[in-house]
């Protein structure tokens, strides 16, 4: 019996842990449909015919946000086998406010207690029992990130969902909610059965003003509804989506005050609270973090990933030997050898080098994003980014933007200002994204030796400086009005999973992989032929008599100025719009490897020159896929064409700026 289960919570309650021990690798990510909301769908790791949705961090299943209207939407139409509501039980009042809520949805239902142990470290505990009765849905206490009590919790979910045990007490009202709610559920009763909608959670979504897919109302039952609301508003003198609140968390205190023991304060949140006032400090924040960048980089591309990247080419070295000498031994033309040696596998070899360093980047990364410190950096920055019209929540889809443009692009859609929502669409493509690493990577290696981890700090924070000019500028010249307020939940610092860094570390390795096999094999094939070929598509022995030569000496003048003049690095930059990683693997086509590393001093023969590359690389569009993303969100042609002309015009003049600097 195949089951599918959803994890319904509220943000950085634990849910994605949860997730993540349930399917380990066996996930995918996607988006609903006609939406750019985010989705994790796994298969249990020991159960084929077990599923997990892990559906975005919600506070109520009211429609305010794109992600409330999507987890509404597949709870009521999509239905689950079950839902698995994930507590943070040290905030259980809070939380409990969804729990009411997806009960009333008439779906099997379990709750899981999670950060038990944290709790009872406090001197906390739960009566579990009397909070079960109470809710009338199973709950089990549970530690997510370090698997206490999750066996459990799946054998009681899989025993709820078999049995289609579903919630037997859904009233949590009193007085003149209750008149109300009871009022409106005799008047769609009729209508909610024929539609198969669960009639409670519809009456009380009706009372708030929300519209239910398939319970249409002609306008005598609409003024009825009204008529019920208002009278419930009179009564209580307070607005009808007020009093349901109200009656929820009337219920929610009088239920915690019974079954809940709990410090003011666990060990947990007084430990952020201390850590909070360093590394949020007015004065210390900033210079704290721009540290942190820096150890993560030095460490990343001069002491372990450095290292680990020059043992795994030297690895890649060999086998590329192997290969040339067995098709040499089994004589294979000379043309089909070059395609299979110069091409493909010089191509990937050198994209593929940089494995490690990102493996090893990304360990650092999850450290941060599992410790909770990352969320601090958006609220650290959002003083810094008001000043030039935006709010700290534009930093959110920047800081999605040093993994992957696209989502960070789609992240825009969660910002309440157009305004805004629009110019973090432009500044975002200036964050560092992880495709452009190999190609810093490979450079630091080839001409930055002793200095890898000053040039990665320069390179990502002048992609942070340049979007705040660019922000001043765009919102004194084209984008008017003052930004909204900015308002996020800072999780609790806490110890990360070992579990879930090492499963980000192997989706990201795994992503890596799979672009080097496909995009970058693809655009290895396409520039060995245009390297070995010319308009008349004769093999040429000379690579600067090729097609690729004659497209990149037309366009090789604008860079002249930039101090990269020659054809194959305006080659490099063309071919780098399918996916930044093929810059690197052109150069090494094109200039061949000098060990393990494309020969750059032929191309580059100052340092400025390179630096000066590295700028353009980092500020000049992103690849065809986030372009078509921003096409996508300005939902116009003509918006993405200038946002691309704007993105090369400013990464011309940055590169040009600083090459005649520090020449």
């Amino acid at each position: 019996m195949s089951l599918r289960f959803a994890l319904v919570g509220n943000q950085n309650c634990g849910k994605s842990t949860l997730f993540n021990s349930l399917t380990g690798s066996n996930q995918h990510v996607g988006n609903f449909p006609g939406v750019t909301v985010q989705m994790k769908e796994g298969v249990f790791s020991k159960n084929s015919d077990i599923t997990f949705i892990d559906l975005p961090g919600i506070y109520s299943l009211s429609p305010y946000s794109s992600e409330e209207e999507v987890t509404r939407n597949l709870l009521l139409y999509d239905k689950p086998d079950a839902i698995i509501n994930v507590i943070d039980v040290t905030s259980i009042e809070r939380s409990l406010y969804l729990t009411l809520q997806c009960i009333e949805l008439n779906i099997p239902m379990i709750v899981a207690l999670n950060m038990m142990d944290e709790l009872t470290a406090s001197g906390g505990s739960v009566d579990v029992k009397a909070l079960e009765d109470a809710l009338s849905v199973p709950v089990v206490p549970i530690s997510a990130i370090k698997g206490d009590g999750v066996h459990e919790l799946l054998t009681r979910a899989m025993e709820t969902a078999r049995l289609n045990l579903k919630p037997t007490r859904y009233d949590f009202c009193t007085g003149a909610v209750h008149v109300a709610v009871h009022a409106v559920t005799h008047l769609i009763e009729e209508k909610a059965k024929a539609g198969q909608l669960p009639l409670r959670f519809c009456a009380t979504k009706l009372i708030e003003g929300d519209e239910i897919k398939g319970i249409e109302l002609s306008q005598n039952e609409t003024d009825i509804i009204e008529h019920f609301a208002e009278e419930m508003e009179n009564e209580l003198h307070t607005d009808k989506n007020a009093a349901l609140a109200d009656m929820r968390y009337n219920y929610i205190d009088s239920l915690c005050r019974q079954t809940v023991h709990k410090p003011s304060h666990t060990e947990t949140q007084l430990r952020t609270v201390k850590i909070d006032s360093i590394l949020t400090h007015k004065y210390f924040a900033l210079p704290i973090f721009i540290t942190v960048m820096t150890a993560i980089f030095w460490l990343t591309f001069d002491i372990i990933g450095g290292t680990l990247s020059n043992i795994f080419a030297e690895f890649l070295s060999i086998l590329i030997n192997i290969a040339n000498t067995n098709l040499i031994a089994i004589n294979v033309s000379e043309g089909l050898r070059s395609l299979v040696i110069d091409g493909i596998c010089t191509g990937i070899a050198s994209v593929l080098n940089f494995l490690p360093t990102i493996i090893i980047l990304f360990f650092f990364l999850s450290l941060l994003e599992d410790s909770g410190y990352m969320a601090r950096i958006a609220f650290v920055m959002d003083k810094a980014f008001r000043k030039v019209g935006l709010s700290g929540a534009s930093f959110v889809p920047m800081l999605i933007g040093f993994g992957c443009s696209v989502p960070a692009i789609m992240a825009t859609r969660t910002l309440a200002s157009e305004q805004d929502r629009k110019i973090t669409i432009i500044l975002t493509p200036f964050m560092s994204c992880s495709a452009k690493l190999p190609i810093y990577g490979i450079f630091t290696a080839a001409l930055f030796p002793h200095h890898g981890g000053l040039i990665m700090t320069s390179i990502y924070l002048l992609g942070i400086f340049v979007a705040i000019i660019s922000g001043i500028l765009l919102r004194t010249t084209i984008f008017h009005g003052k930004p909204v307020p900015f308002l996020m939940e800072l999780p609790a610092y806490r110890i990360p999973s070992a579990k879930n860094v090492l499963l980000q570390m192997w989706l990201k390795a795994k992503d890596f992989i799979y672009r080097a096999f496909t995009i970058i094999f693809l655009a290895s094939m396409l520039i060995w032929f245009l390297q070995n070929f010319n308009i008349h598509f004769f093999m040429v022995d000379n690579a600067a008599e090729s097609i690729l030569a004659d497209i990149g000496k037309f366009i090789a003048p604008i860079f002249a100025p930039l101090g990269f003049g020659n054809w194959q690095a305006s080659t490099a930059l063309i071919t780098g719009w399918t996916a930044k990683e093929v810059v690197i693997s052109t150069l090494s086509v094109l200039t061949g490897t000098d060990g393990n590393l494309p020969n750059l001093t032929k191309l580059f023969p100052t340092l400025a020159s390179a630096y000066s590359f590295l700028v353009f690389c980092l500020l000049y569009p992103p690849c065809f896929a986030a372009m078509a993303t921003i096409k996508r969100e300005l939902n116009s042609y003509s918006q993405m064409l200038a946002v691309m002309f704007y993105q090369i015009f400013v990464a011309w003049l940055v590169a040009f700026t600083i090459y005649n600097f520090i020449r």
